[in-house]
Protein backbone atom coordinates (compact mmCIF):
# COMPACT_ATOMS: atom_id res chain seq x y z
CA UNK A 1 0.00 0.00 0.00
CA UNK A 2 1.36 3.38 -0.99
CA UNK A 3 1.66 5.73 1.97
CA UNK A 4 1.61 9.54 2.06
CA UNK A 5 4.74 11.52 2.89
CA UNK A 6 4.95 13.78 5.90
CA UNK A 7 5.20 17.39 4.71
CA UNK A 8 8.17 19.46 5.83
CA UNK A 9 8.41 20.87 8.54
CA UNK A 10 6.55 18.06 10.38
CA UNK A 11 8.44 17.62 13.67
CA UNK A 12 8.69 13.85 13.18
CA UNK A 13 11.17 14.54 10.35
CA UNK A 14 13.42 16.05 13.04
CA UNK A 15 13.03 13.18 15.52
CA UNK A 16 15.33 10.15 15.74
CA UNK A 17 13.51 6.90 15.00
CA UNK A 18 13.24 4.07 17.53
CA UNK A 19 15.27 0.85 17.11
CA UNK A 20 13.52 -2.22 15.74
CA UNK A 21 13.54 -5.04 18.30
CA UNK A 22 12.70 -7.93 15.98
CA UNK A 23 11.63 -8.62 12.39
CA UNK A 24 7.91 -9.38 12.60
CA UNK A 25 5.08 -9.65 10.09
CA UNK A 26 4.19 -6.03 10.94
CA UNK A 27 7.74 -4.93 10.05
CA UNK A 28 7.58 -6.89 6.79
CA UNK A 29 4.26 -5.18 5.93
CA UNK A 30 5.79 -1.74 6.59
CA UNK A 31 8.78 -2.64 4.38
CA UNK A 32 6.41 -3.76 1.59
CA UNK A 33 4.51 -0.47 1.83
CA UNK A 34 7.81 1.43 1.82
CA UNK A 35 9.02 -0.32 -1.35
CA UNK A 36 5.70 0.36 -3.09
CA UNK A 37 5.82 4.03 -1.99
CA UNK A 38 9.48 4.38 -3.07
CA UNK A 39 8.82 2.83 -6.49
CA UNK A 40 5.83 5.13 -7.05
CA UNK A 41 7.90 8.29 -6.36
CA UNK A 42 10.10 7.13 -8.16
CA UNK A 43 13.08 7.25 -5.82
CA UNK A 44 16.20 5.36 -4.77
CA UNK A 45 15.36 4.93 -1.12
CA UNK A 46 12.94 5.61 1.68
CA UNK A 47 13.18 5.80 5.46
CA UNK A 48 10.16 4.95 7.62
CA UNK A 49 9.97 8.40 9.33
CA UNK A 50 9.29 9.96 5.90
CA UNK A 51 5.89 8.25 5.98
CA UNK A 52 5.31 8.81 9.70
CA UNK A 53 6.52 5.42 10.96
CA UNK A 54 9.01 6.24 13.70
CA UNK A 55 11.08 3.06 13.46
CA UNK A 56 14.66 2.59 12.18
CA UNK A 57 13.58 1.00 8.89
CA UNK A 58 14.93 1.85 5.44
CA UNK A 59 14.67 0.50 1.91
CA UNK A 60 17.12 1.21 -0.92
CA UNK A 61 16.90 0.26 -4.59
CA UNK A 62 19.29 1.90 -7.04
CA UNK A 63 19.10 -0.90 -9.61
CA UNK A 64 18.23 -0.09 -13.22
CA UNK A 65 15.49 -2.69 -13.38
CA UNK A 66 14.04 -2.09 -9.89
CA UNK A 67 12.82 -4.99 -7.82
CA UNK A 68 16.23 -5.23 -6.07
CA UNK A 69 15.27 -3.40 -2.86
CA UNK A 70 17.47 -3.99 0.15
CA UNK A 71 15.40 -4.00 3.34
CA UNK A 72 17.20 -2.73 6.43
CA UNK A 73 16.35 -2.38 10.10
CA UNK A 74 18.65 -0.42 12.42
CA UNK A 75 21.23 0.41 9.72
CA UNK A 76 24.49 1.90 10.95
CA UNK A 77 27.64 2.99 9.18
CA UNK A 78 30.63 0.86 10.18
CA UNK A 79 33.09 2.39 7.74
CA UNK A 80 33.03 5.28 5.28
CA UNK A 81 35.43 5.90 2.42
CA UNK A 82 37.76 8.88 2.52
CA UNK A 83 36.81 9.56 -1.10
CA UNK A 84 33.71 11.68 -1.60
CA UNK A 85 31.11 11.77 -4.36
CA UNK A 86 28.74 14.61 -5.21
CA UNK A 87 25.12 13.83 -6.04
CA UNK A 88 21.98 15.89 -6.49
CA UNK A 89 19.68 14.92 -3.61
CA UNK A 90 16.03 15.66 -2.93
CA UNK A 91 13.19 14.49 -0.70
CA UNK A 92 9.48 13.91 -1.29
CA UNK A 93 8.96 15.54 2.12
CA UNK A 94 10.08 18.86 0.59
CA UNK A 95 9.16 18.64 -3.11
CA UNK A 96 10.36 20.96 -5.83
CA UNK A 97 13.94 21.51 -4.66
CA UNK A 98 17.22 19.62 -4.57
CA UNK A 99 20.86 20.26 -3.72
CA UNK A 100 24.23 18.74 -4.55
CA UNK A 101 25.49 16.94 -1.44
CA UNK A 102 28.97 15.46 -1.01
CA UNK A 103 29.07 12.12 0.83
CA UNK A 104 31.55 9.25 1.15
CA UNK A 105 31.73 7.30 -2.12
CA UNK A 106 31.57 3.92 -0.34
CA UNK A 107 30.25 2.74 3.03
CA UNK A 108 29.99 -0.48 4.98
CA UNK A 109 26.61 -0.78 6.66
CA UNK A 110 25.50 -3.17 9.43
CA UNK A 111 21.78 -3.85 9.60
CA UNK A 112 19.15 -6.39 10.53
CA UNK A 113 17.92 -8.00 7.30
CA UNK A 114 14.51 -9.42 6.39
CA UNK A 115 15.48 -12.79 7.88
CA UNK A 116 16.28 -11.14 11.22
CA UNK A 117 20.03 -11.75 10.81
CA UNK A 118 22.73 -9.12 11.26
CA UNK A 119 24.29 -8.36 7.89
CA UNK A 120 27.30 -6.24 6.94
CA UNK A 121 27.19 -4.98 3.35
CA UNK A 122 29.32 -2.65 1.25
CA UNK A 123 27.59 0.02 -0.83
CA UNK A 124 29.24 2.20 -3.48
CA UNK A 125 28.29 5.18 -5.65
CA UNK A 126 24.53 5.86 -5.82
CA UNK A 127 23.76 2.96 -3.45
CA UNK A 128 26.14 4.48 -0.86
CA UNK A 129 24.61 7.94 -1.30
CA UNK A 130 21.07 6.62 -0.90
CA UNK A 131 21.75 4.52 2.19
CA UNK A 132 23.51 7.45 3.88
CA UNK A 133 20.58 9.71 2.98
CA UNK A 134 18.17 7.21 4.61
CA UNK A 135 20.30 6.90 7.76
CA UNK A 136 20.20 10.71 8.03
CA UNK A 137 16.37 10.50 8.00
CA UNK A 138 16.47 7.84 10.73
CA UNK A 139 18.56 10.24 12.83
CA UNK A 140 16.12 13.14 12.35
CA UNK A 141 18.18 14.91 9.71
CA UNK A 142 17.35 16.12 6.21
CA UNK A 143 19.80 16.24 3.30
CA UNK A 144 19.80 20.04 3.36
CA UNK A 145 21.22 19.97 6.91
CA UNK A 146 24.51 19.16 5.17
CA UNK A 147 24.46 22.54 3.38
CA UNK A 148 25.93 25.76 4.74
CA UNK A 149 23.40 27.86 6.69
CA UNK A 150 23.10 30.33 3.80
CA UNK A 151 22.56 27.63 1.14
CA UNK A 152 20.06 25.85 3.41
CA UNK A 153 18.11 29.09 3.92
CA UNK A 154 18.08 29.75 0.17
CA UNK A 155 16.84 26.20 -0.54
CA UNK A 156 14.02 26.46 2.02
CA UNK A 157 12.96 29.87 0.61
CA UNK A 158 12.95 28.40 -2.90
CA UNK A 159 10.87 25.46 -1.64
CA UNK A 160 8.32 27.83 -0.11
CA UNK A 161 7.99 29.66 -3.44
CA UNK A 162 7.52 26.41 -5.40
CA UNK A 163 4.90 25.08 -3.00
CA UNK A 164 7.22 22.67 -1.19
CA UNK A 165 6.32 24.26 2.18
Amino acid sequence: MQRPFLPWPDKRLRSPAAPVEAITDDIRRIWADMVETMDAMPGYGLAAPQIGVMLRLAVVDCSDSRGQAILMANPEILHASGQFRDHDEASPNLPGVSAVISRPRAVTIRFLNADGAIEDRDFVHLWATSVQHQIDHLNGKMYFDRLSPLKRQMLLKRAAKTGGR
